[in-house]
């Protein structure tokens, strides 16, 4: 079964419950700044079994020291469920290596 969109009133909630993402119907988007090149890319290798085991990978950019990330469920054509769940997911992970 494909996730079904969010509607406008539980994006709403959603962007509320993550205030460091940007959202929008079609994606959830965040830019991370880390202290060096190796904790960014030390950030991807920890996001990367996350994104496994639920099935669901991120869109990244990776400049130097910062991680553009952008969730979607293609599938779908907007931001659904598993996007949401994704961004927690990756929220802490994210504040114990930044600091």
């Amino acid at each position: 079964m494909r996730p079904a969109p969010l509607t406008a009133e539980e994006l709403t909630r959603a962007a509320a419950a993550l205030p460091a993402w940007t959202a929008g119907p079609e994606v959830l988007t965040r830019a991370v700044e880390f202290p060096s090149f190796l904790v960014a890319v030390g950030f991807i290798t920890e996001l990367a079994p996350v994104a496994e085991r639920m099935d669901h990978h991120p869109d990244l950019l990776l400049s130097w020291r910062r991680v553009e990330l952008r969730l979607t469920t293609h599938s779908a054509g907007a931001v659904t469920a598993l996007d949401v769940e994704l961004a927690r997911e990756l929220d802490p992970i994210i504040e114990r290596l930044v600091g």
